[in-house]
């Protein structure tokens, strides 16, 4: 494994449970630099007026447009319990495994509280984790038991309301 990727070779993109995602092509080490979310450097006031998805806030000045569909760090997706993290290097913004990342595993990082609660949380998460409790939920109805709604609370954690 060398010490750092070259996205084009050890990254791929593809269909993913939440729409397209980035996979691992090789294996990815646990503390790796994974890819570098680039983009055009736009003011945060207007980042509103863009029109666009991929934005990443740096600071309360500045904000990262990652349209450009050179950026495939784009098609990270959203995790309650991601294998990536985020990390900001001056105006920089790096992604770095938190786990240890199999051969064909999506990556994903936590898109943050704030993000979360305005664009996932009314839509449902759709990440593994989540998914996996609301299965589990949904056979546990079918035996009989109460039926749950299951709330992901943007951090992992499940909330069952009745």
């Amino acid at each position: 494994m060398p010490a750092r990727l070259i996205p084009s070779r050890h990254l791929r993109v593809g269909r993913s449970k939440a729409g397209l995602g980035l996979f691992a092509r090789a294996a990815i080490k646990k503390g790796q630099f994974v890819i570098r979310y680039s983009g055009r450097k736009i003011r945060t006031e207007t980042a509103d007026e863009v029109g666009t998805k991929y934005l990443f806030e740096l600071n309360t000045r500045w904000t990262i447009d990652g349209s450009n569909r050179r950026n495939i760090a784009r098609y990270i997706n959203h995790a309650c319990r991601p294998n990536a993290e985020t990390y900001v290097v001056g105006h920089v913004i790096k992604v770095r495994a938190t786990k240890s990342i199999k051969t064909g595993d999506e990556i994903t990082y936590h898109y943050g509280r704030n993000y979360f609660v305005a664009f996932i949380k009314d839509k449902g998460c759709k990440c593994g984790h989540c998914a996996k409790k609301k299965r589990r939920s949904a056979a546990d109805s079918g035996r009989g038991a109460d039926t749950n709604v299951v709330v992901c609370l943007g951090n992992g954690d499940q909330r069952g309301a009745t």
